[in-house]
């Protein structure tokens, strides 16, 4: 059984089994979230956007539409994700450029990830990193912009 916490505002979406949704989370109409997630406070969550398993969304975090989340993904507070390259105020895309981030992938506090981007199954990026190219499998990226520096064994 999900939790929906009274404070937040969650529409008609796909909850999975054990999600808890804590205050002054907003989910619009169609996200999709697997088991056992827990998004934390302050945080929004777009129609568009798929969520795997045991997925934790620390405060802060906005899941634009076109948004793919592995499994068991820890995405940090405040960790900007975003879907238009060449943003302008009222002038849209015809598509969103949407991240993907693959299963075990960790992302630290205040890192930024730029449109179209794909993070690689077991990366982590750093706190505070600048992603502007796909990170590849079990990288660990730092910096702005964010390079490699090791790969998790």
């Amino acid at each position: 059984m999900s939790f929906i916490h009274p404070l937040s505002d969650v529409g008609q979406c796909i909850l999975g089994a054990g999600t808890r949704i804590w205050q002054y989370a907003v989910i619009l109409d169609g996200a999709v979230l697997g088991d056992d997630c827990n998004v934390c406070a302050h945080t929004l969550i777009e129609g568009n956007v798929v969520i795997g398993d045991r997925v934790t969304i620390k405060s802060g975090v906005f899941l634009w539409d076109s948004t793919a989340i592995g499994n068991d993904v820890f995405i940090g507070p405040n960790a900007t994700f975003t879907n238009d390259p060449y943003p302008r105020s009222k002038r849209y895309p015809e598509i969103f450029s949407g991240i993907t981030v693959k299963d075990n992938v960790s992302i630290g506090a205040n890192s930024t990830i730029l449109p179209g981007l794909i993070i690689g199954e077991g990366a982590m990026v750093g706190a505070g990193a600048v992603v502007t190219k796909d990170v590849p499998p079990r990288a660990v990226v730092i910096g702005n912009p964010a390079s490699i520096i090791r790969y998790i064994e």
